[in-house]
């Protein structure tokens, strides 16, 4: 390995040779790009399932995937599936024989209604407590191989791994929203310790139904803009009142930049640097000193070897929610400090949605594209600015600019916090 091929601390460059997303906007990078810089939302009412009753009737949902009868656990799979082949093809790699490591993000894996359902109508003379709990009990006492294997929490990623042709045992995470940035973390150490020369990292989410519907809205923390789908997602604007539900996945292809060059793969961009950080303050609620965020950002930009005025751009949460957006422009007001008035920012949940576990993933596809194509997508609806946070937003509609260092910020519920630097190109 030559000096060329690592940083400043020695530890080897990490290169991107490989993307992939789906969205509600549509599958693979080139339809989801052509739509993210177009402003256009991918938001809509919700087809999947009765909605009658619900406060909140519209969602991201992604309802072109071929997924019958559905199951959120068997969406998130096909999700990650599209994405991660989408990234081994473009990374001039063989699906089926990435024979490297998987890390996964994945949402939390419960028993769906239709278990539920079958579960209930099987004989139970010895069980008559009601709820979940005797549920629980009742799968434990008739172990039906079907639902043992629908709800193990790696059965995503073990599917993925034989689909994919991975190598080892694939490690699965659960970050809430931070999770898709957290597998990319995992797949940059990695590589950095020496363990693997490549690694592919997925974040996916095909979770949207009634029930995780309801939870979050029993939160208060779903838009009840459903009147107007595609304008309910409003972040850093005044009128900005909860975030939007939606599905997806994204994956990035991790290749340490010697063994890219050494197979002449294209780079499409590096990670330079990455930071987390745990806020024990609230299941739910930031810090109100946003100390969690800047030490996020902080040890990101250090990881980097870059100041915030090495910052180009910023790929925000920006969730749309009062409080997120509120606290990430507190967080990144103390980091940046003046260099924020003049660092364009945008959100892409103003047009898919929030993604939860697949957001980082996404959103860092989405930051490499801005990165290689000098085009910083909107925050559309950004029509009542809030003035309390003066951003520049990248208001209704993209423009072109020169971007050669991207933050990408994910914080998450229960206090997880990450942040990504991406690259352009590897830094002198």
């Amino acid at each position: 390995m030559s000096d060329k091929d690592t940083d400043a601390l020695g530890r080897p460059i990490v290169a991107i040779t490989g993307m992939g997303v789906v969205t509600s906007l549509g599958r693979g990078v080139a339809e989801n790009w052509a739509a993210l810089t177009a402003g256009r939302s991918g938001i809509h009412r919700i087809t999947r399932f009765p909605t009658g009753n619900l406060r909140t009737t519209i969602a991201g949902t992604v309802d072109f995937m071929d997924v019958e009868p559905w199951s959120g656990i068997d969406l998130s799979y096909a999700l990650a599936e599209a994405a991660g082949t989408e990234a081994i093809e473009g990374a001039g790699l063989t699906p089926g024989r990435f024979d490297a490591p998987l890390f996964l993000a994945a949402p939390p894996i419960e028993l769906e209604w239709s278990q539920r359902l079958y579960l209930d109508s099987l004989p139970d003379e010895v069980l008559e407590e009601a709820g979940y709990d005797r549920l629980m009990r009742i799968a434990a006492h008739r172990r039906e191989p079907s639902i043992y294997d629908l709800t193990l929490f790696g059965g995503i990623s073990e599917r993925l791994a034989d689909r994919l042709g991975t190598r080892g045992l694939p490690v699965t995470l659960s970050t809430a929203c931070a999770s898709g940035a957290t597998a990319i973390q995992l797949g940059i150490e990695a590589i950095r310790r020496g363990e693997t020369e490549r690694a592919l990292t997925i974040g996916t989410d095909g979770s949207v139904g009634a029930e995780a519907l309801v939870r979050f809205s029993l939160l208060s923390a779903l838009s009840t803009a459903n009147d107007a789908p595609e304008k309910a997602s409003r972040p850093f604007s005044k009128d900005r009142g909860g975030f939007v539900m939606a599905e997806g996945a994204g994956a990035l292809v991790l290749e340490s930049l010697s063994s890219a060059r050494a197979r002449g793969a294209e780079v499409l961009g590096v990670m330079l640097g990455h930071g987390e950080s745990a806020d024990d303050f609230h299941r739910t609620r930031s810090k109100p000193d946003a100390s969690p965020i800047v030490a996020t950002i902080q040890r990101a930009l250090a990881d980097a070897g870059l100041t915030p005025e090495g910052i180009d751009y910023i790929n925000a949460h920006g969730t749309s929610t009062p409080e997120n957006d509120r606290m990430e422009y507190t967080g990144m007001s103390k980091v940046f400090g003046d260099a924020l008035n003049a660092t364009p920012i945008s959100s892409n949940k103003s047009m898919i949605g929030h993604t939860l576990t697949a957001a980082g993933a996404i959103e860092a596809v989405f930051s490499l594209l801005t990165l290689r194509e000098g085009v910083l997508p909107p925050t559309i609806n950004y029509d009542t600015p809030d003035p309390a946070i003066p951003l520049d937003v990248v208001p209704n509609t993209a423009r072109t600019a020169s971007v050669t260092t991207a933050l990408s910020n994910s914080f998450g519920f229960g206090g997880q916090n990450a942040s990504l630097v991406i690259g352009r190109e590897p830094r002198a």
